[in-house]
């Protein structure tokens, strides 16, 4: 509760504000005392944007401190930044708004990371330079393969960037890259992101950066914030360009620790970052 009221009907207020805006400039701030990894936020990720084997938005670290009996325990969840220095977006090949993936700066995906899955060609450079191994391949995978047959649940369509995707062997998103986009489709709506409605523990505030009305900018003024500075891989080889050909997702994945081990936080990093969090 934020002075008697639930934070997320506060965060939802903010948001429809937001949208009153021609460039709101999205952002989220996660609150680790509050975390308890629940894990509710992963799961609901998983639902809301059917996600495949191998395709993770939204995991959570795991990190143990000090010696027994003076022991504690850090739960990061991990999602994309939304980086305003994006290092994917400098790699990639097929550059340019609406091309493969670019920053955008209008609208209501204002601030948000964005790939367009027409024009990604899979060629994964994005995914080796990820500093926080928040993007990975679609493989095409389903999670019921090997059984008598693939469950219907599994073939249902996502609504990712406000489109329908149905699932299928040799259809999109399979082959190109994935990753968090904060439930562009449900902002849309005036809605909250999956992750966000989802934690019992009211983690994760959410909003425009630039509203200090918004629930998000007075818990940001009120709190020293991180960011995330990189993701500690547990990638078994050496991350070159060259090593990615003739690679497929799972072997991409395994190479770079795909979602990755721990997390490193500095008070700045080079990519800019727009996700933050609450340490102590």
């Amino acid at each position: 509760m934020y002075q008697g009221k639930d934070e997320l009907a506060i965060i939802q207020e903010d948001i429809k504000r937001a949208l009153k805006k021609k460039n709101p400039r999205w952002g989220m701030l996660i609150d680790l005392r509050r975390c308890t990894s629940c894990k509710a936020c992963t799961a609901s990720c998983v639902a809301e944007q059917k996600s495949p084997p191998g395709i993770m938005y939204r995991p959570i670290y795991e990190e143990e401190f000090g010696v027994f009996p003076k022991v504690k325990r850090r739960f990061t969840p991990r999602l994309c930044n939304q980086c305003d220095n994006p290092p994917c977006v400098t790699v990639c090949p097929n550059k340019g708004e609406g091309k493969a993936t670019w920053k955008s700066t209008k609208g209501v995906s204002a601030g948000i990371v964005m790939i367009n899955y027409e024009q990604c060609i899979g060629c994964g450079k994005c995914v080796l330079v990820c500093p926080y191994n928040a993007r990975n391949l679609d493989s095409g995978a389903f999670y019921t393969e090997g059984t008598p047959k693939i469950e219907e649940y599994e073939k249902a369509p996502s609504w990712e960037y406000g489109r329908k995707w149905p699932r299928g062997k040799n259809q999109l998103p399979v082959g190109v890259a994935r990753k968090c986009h904060f439930c562009l489709h449900r902002i849309k709506g005036g809605m909250l992101p999956a992750c966000v409605s989802t934690c019992p523990c009211r983690a994760n505030y959410f909003g425009d950066l630039d509203d200090p009305e918004s629930l998000l900018y007075k818990m940001m003024k009120a709190h020293k914030v991180k960011v995330l500075k990189s993701v500690k891989s547990n990638g078994r080889d050496k991350r070159t360009l060259a090593s990615l050909r003739g690679k497929s997702a799972e072997e991409i994945a395994k190479m770079i620790g795909y979602p990755g081990k721990a997390p490193v936080f500095s008070d700045t990093a080079a990519a800019k970052p727009r996700v933050f969090y609450i340490l102590s």
